[in-house]
């Protein structure tokens, strides 16, 4: 039932992407003229805003990441990938924060051939630790270990090996601009089984009035089992987000939109991002 219900949606998402864009934007548009809260400064809103856009921000937040990827496989189906990225921080001294991510993707991923059907349910999890400076300078950093956890529930949706590998990033906050990347390598497994891919996420965020940004985060792969000419995944784009209250609550949301110059065979040309943040006040 649950894979009807994404074949159907993505076949809707594909003819209705422009529509849904624009109704998101008239929603962000909306709070902004009718907030549910009392009216700000647009100082500490745009504070808030960078801090949001900091992933390894002293700040517990609740991201919600869909990834909708078009033109997948030979038969240029939908594949759809949400990420629940809660993000804790643990101060360790008074010099020491552990910044804990635990990615955790549910999946649809759509038939590989025409006699088979597609799967949906939970892939692989990788939880993420950075030990960052409690008190940065102009670069603000982390580093720390990643895992790579048997946890996906059908083989089409991950590798059920243990694996591991490191994780680092960097950021600077000038004036409007928050920029900076994100990058890891993950081993796990051997053999036919073994997995050894490199993923780096640059972004760059540039904040304005009213909580409004402009916004790029492509994620850039290569998976160096592959041939040199089948390894890399690089996107291209960025789009808008705004941060804003929902009575005391914090919401920053952003639609990005991405193609991809290159690809392996049978990955997608284009992908449709909607990310949902909850963030959460300090203790």
């Amino acid at each position: 039932m649950l894979q009807c219900l994404y074949n159907g949606s993505a076949r809707y998402f594909r003819i209705a992407l422009v529509p849904r864009i624009i109704v998101f934007l008239g929603v962000l548009f909306s709070f902004g003229r009718y907030s549910f809260a009392e009216p700000a400064s647009e100082e500490p809103q745009v504070a808030e805003a960078r801090e949001a856009q900091n992933p390894i921000a002293h700040l517990v937040t609740l991201p919600l990441q869909n990834n909708t990827y078009f033109n997948v496989g030979p038969y240029g189906t939908t594949q759809n990938v949400l990420l629940v990225q809660p993000v804790i921080p643990v101060k360790l001294n008074d010099d020491w924060v552990l910044i804990t991510r635990w990615i955790t993707p549910l999946i649809y991923q759509p038939p590989a051939t025409s006699d088979s059907n597609g799967q949906f349910g939970l892939g692989n999890m990788e939880p993420q630790f950075y030990f960052s400076p409690a008190h940065p300078g102009e670069v603000i950093w982390g580093i720390g270990p990643q895992f790579w956890l048997p946890t996906a529930t059908n083989r089409m949706l991950g590798t059920n090996k243990w694996g591991t590998g490191p994780a680092a990033v960097a950021l600077t906050i000038q004036g409007p601009w928050v920029v900076g990347a994100l990058i890891n390598n993950v081993w796990a497994g051997e053999g036919s089984q073994r997995v050894n891919q490199l993923t780096f996420q640059p972004f760059v965020n540039f904040n304005m009035k009213g909580g409004w940004y402009l916004v790029s985060s492509p994620v850039v792969t290569s998976n160096w089992k592959q041939k040199s000419s089948e390894r890399w995944t690089v996107p291209v784009g960025g789009g808008i987000g705004r941060l804003f209250k929902v009575g005391g609550q914090s919401i920053n949301t952003n639609v990005q939109v991405f193609s991809n110059l290159a690809r392996p065979i049978n990955a997608p040309s284009w992908s449709f991002r909607l990310q949902v943040q909850f963030l959460f006040p300090k203790s």
